[in-house]
């Protein structure tokens, strides 16, 4: 029994959907990082859908580079998160004018 591609698809417009919202709706810099994260992981889906319903392997080389990318963005943004809580004690986006000199 084989799933369409169409399911895949639209699990990863769903994904997306959520990741944008909870990225312009919530204000703490982590949950907005793992939206971000979130965001790449369906955009990761539609490459591989895409290659398997093609029958390209070049999809699932995109997935690899999406994979390198969103780990340089954690561990950027994991130091800016460490740098903002040394000065406070939370962690908002409203926060990030501190990190000026």
């Amino acid at each position: 029994m084989t799933i369409a591609g169409g399911w895949y698809l639209g699990l990863a417009a769903v994904l997306f959907a959520i990741g944008a919202l909870g990225l312009l709706v919530r204000r703490n810099i982590l949950v907005m990082f793992m939206c971000v994260e979130l965001m790449l992981n369906a955009a990761n889906l539609t490459f591989v859908t895409f290659a398997r319903m093609l029958s390209d392997i070049g999809g699932q080389v995109l997935v690899f580079f999406v994979l390198v990318v969103a780990a340089a963005e954690v561990v950027v943004g994991l130091g800016i998160v460490v740098a903002i809580f040394r000065r406070r004690n939370s962690a908002v986006a409203d926060d990030l004018h501190l990190m000026k000199g």
